[in-house]
């Protein structure tokens, strides 16, 4: 089934309280700030935001932050120079951050789309991230027990689009979306142009159709 490009309004309308929402983006690269911009219009609450950083200024992540419309966020990077938002909000006790090692989050992500129940990896081992998991010594070495983070969306930061939704990348701007894209019930991809079925390049397609449910084209740059 080709997936439907619409408006990043229609895009994001049915995203429920409470949702899991992965969201693509590496610092300020490859950050889906259209759906982002969209998300905080609908006024959801209560959301687990996942991705690598919490946010960077006032935009993306952060508005969603300073809207009151995050409970908790998951993510490997949450404090730079400009994530004053996440910090004051975490200092004062009204975000929750679960820190996850950034190839741990990665993995984790990947294993969710992979169908993979858990995984043992000795990043964090022996220190307060090992709090409370379950810990398993092999070949001498010790281990921590790591689950999949499945969610209920995924938004996207793609360059290009057939009318499938076959996704190409453009450079770094790649980072997180194609674990993410198989990781979530639902995938909404941004993107800056939809050409015709056969316009892409088979080999260039990172992110096939399958796992894309909603397209929204910006004509804007990556």
């Amino acid at each position: 089934m080709a997936a439907t490009r619409v408006t990043a309004e229609q895009a994001v309308h049915d995203v429920a309280d409470g949702s899991t929402v992965l969201i693509g983006g590496f610092g300020a690269v490859g950050v889906p700030l259209t759906l982002i911009d969209a998300l905080r219009r609908t006024g959801v609450r209560e959301l687990t935001l996942v991705g690598n950083n919490a946010g960077n200024g006032t935009d993306g992540v952060a508005s969603l932050l300073a809207a009151g419309m995050v409970r908790k966020v998951i993510c490997s990077f949450p404090r730079q120079s400009d994530s004053f938002v996440f910090d004051k909000l975490y200092r004062a006790g009204s975000v929750e951050l679960e820190l996850v090692p950034q190839g741990s989050l990665a993995e984790r992500i990947r294993a969710a789309g992979a169908g993979i129940g858990a995984f043992y990896t000795p990043t964090g081992a022996g220190t307060r991230l090992a709090d409370g998991k379950e810990t398993r010594t092999i070949d001498g070495r010790d281990y921590l027990l790591e689950y999949p983070i499945r969610a209920d969306v995924a938004l996207l930061r793609a360059h290009c689009a057939d009318e499938l939704g076959n996704l190409v990348y453009r450079k770094t701007a790649r980072n997180f979306g194609p674990i993410m894209a198989t990781a979530a019930t639902l995938t909404i991809a941004e993107v800056d142009d939809v050409v015709p079925v056969g316009g892409l390049d088979p080999e260039a397609i990172v992110t096939p159709s399958i796992y894309v449910d909603r397209l929204v084209c910006t004509g804007g740059t990556a």
